[in-house]
């Protein structure tokens, strides 16, 4: 006698995602997202393959923070890097100031190697701590069962091996490269002082990582590969006019084997972006950048290039505003604005990147804090070295770099970067995809 029997499904074999028909994609390994709803209350929301569902649905719990104090918190661990880290000033040359100690060795040096290790775990402690505190504390703190069971699988699946494809979804802003797991949460012994140990704990060191939210790309079809791909510098000639940083090996880099453009001028930018037919497949900034005052609203950030003239969010939105959504403007954007300074309480600094992504960019690429020049432009080298090769994919590229920084150099500045979207960008050219599918008849 024939029965019905009970199915229960405990694998969801499309992933949980559906592509475009005319996409080839992959879903992230794992999605978490933060909604801002009513009551000013913060739903986190967790669900891929690398975290365990329960009874085949995705995480979800109110959690106790407000969205105010979780932004106030990310500043402060912004401020924190800038103050303690890059800020850091030697004690030695207090004591005994001469002209081989260096006052402010972490601003002026990228290889950190040759410092006492003392002092630079110190501040890894600290750093490590307060991401941790962000993260477990602030954001995922309080009794509620709800948000404990959220907060262990979250835990769970992000120590529980690295490399995982981790996306961010939120419409709050949070530095989620220089979070932190706490001790606890690793399996290997973590009881000895040395930087490689806390490094494991940052999530840029674990993960590649983008963040979304308030934007939604792509909404055209993928243009056709180029068979040479057109890259754009847009700087400001003044900084470093005295060539201290490797920024001429990065704009030579830009040019081997492209079309490249350079501009250093507000009008030159502008005018760009009005043509509809703009197709660029890299820009980098390479320039100052300030927040100003944005009346009612948190201040916004603004480039200068050598006319000092700013450009803003609104710049972009004006000049692309008749531009459509069947136009080629799809560039991957690197944003690397020295000395952006720290931003007010409740700015959120991707908020021009986050114009860029929603006229046709990719994905976005910068600091999150006031970076020196000099670091900002060997991380520059290390990111587009990789990224303009097309064997890399932007999240790749940016994890691959920050841990080069960390391991090799000890210097963690690389987890200061974020990435907007783009996670899974790769610049191709036409010659690389026919030798990948072989001759053709």
């Amino acid at each position: 006698m024939s029965a019905e029997l009970v199915v229960r499904v405990v694998q969801d074999p499309s992933r949980a995602f559906t592509t475009l028909p005319d996409e080839v994609t992959q879903s992230p390994d794992l999605i978490v997202s933060l909604d801002v709803v009513a009551g000013d209350r913060i739903r986190a929301r967790m669900h891929g393959p690398a975290v365990a569902s329960l009874f085949g649905t995705e995480h979800r719990a109110d959690l106790t923070a407000r969205p105010a104090d979780v932004r106030a918190a990310a500043m402060r661990l912004c401020r924190l890097w800038k103050d303690v880290f890059v800020g850091f000033r030697s004690p030695e040359h207090d004591s005994s100031p001469s002209p081989q100690t260096l006052e402010y060795p972490y601003a002026a040096l990228v290889d950190l190697r040759s410092q006492p290790p003392g002092g630079l775990l110190e501040i890894l402690d600290e750093l490590a701590l307060a991401g941790q505190q962000l993260l477990f504390a602030t954001l995922l703190g309080g009794p509620d069962p709800h948000v404990e069971v959220f907060r262990k699988h979250l835990a769970g699946t992000l120590s529980a091996c690295e490399g995982f494809r981790v996306r961010f979804d939120s419409e709050l802003y949070i530095p989620w490269p220089m979070m932190c797991l706490r001790p606890e949460d690793l399996s290997q012994s973590t009881a000895a002082r040395e930087p490689a140990t806390i490094y494991q704990r940052f999530l840029g060191h674990r993960h590649q990582i983008e963040q979304t939210g308030g934007a939604y790309p792509w909404l055209t079809s993928r243009r056709q590969a180029p068979k040479v791909p057109t890259v754009s510098l847009n700087h400001d000639e003044q900084v470093d006019a005295h060539g201290r940083t490797r920024a001429a090996d990065v704009a030579a880099l830009l040019a081997r084997d492209t079309h490249f453009v350079q501009r250093s001028r507000r009008s030159e930018l502008r005018l760009a972006l009005a043509d509809r037919s703009l197709c660029e497949h890299l820009m980098y900034f390479w320039c100052h950048g300030h927040f100003v005052p944005n009346g009612a609203h948190p201040p916004a950030l603004a480039l200068r290039l050598t006319d000092g003239v700013p450009i803003d969010a609104d710049t972009v939105r004006e000049c692309r505003h008749d531009a459509g959504n069947d136009h080629p403007f799809q560039p991957f954007v690197m944003i690397n604005a020295c000395h952006a300074g720290v931003p007010a309480e409740g700015c959120d600094p991707a908020f021009f990147g986050g114009e860029l992504i929603r006229a046709g960019a990719r994905g976005v690429l910068a600091p999150q804090i006031e970076m020196p020049q000099i670091f900002a432009a060997e991380y520059a080298l290390e990111f587009l070295t990789r990224y303009l090769a097309g064997q890399y994919t932007a999240g790749e590229a940016a994890h691959s770099a920050a841990r080069y920084f960390a391991d090799e150099l000890h210097n963690p500045l690389g987890f200061a970067y974020a990435l907007h979207c783009g996670m899974d960008a790769r610049l191709e050219r036409a010659a690389q995809l026919a030798d990948a599918h072989g001759p053709t008849t």
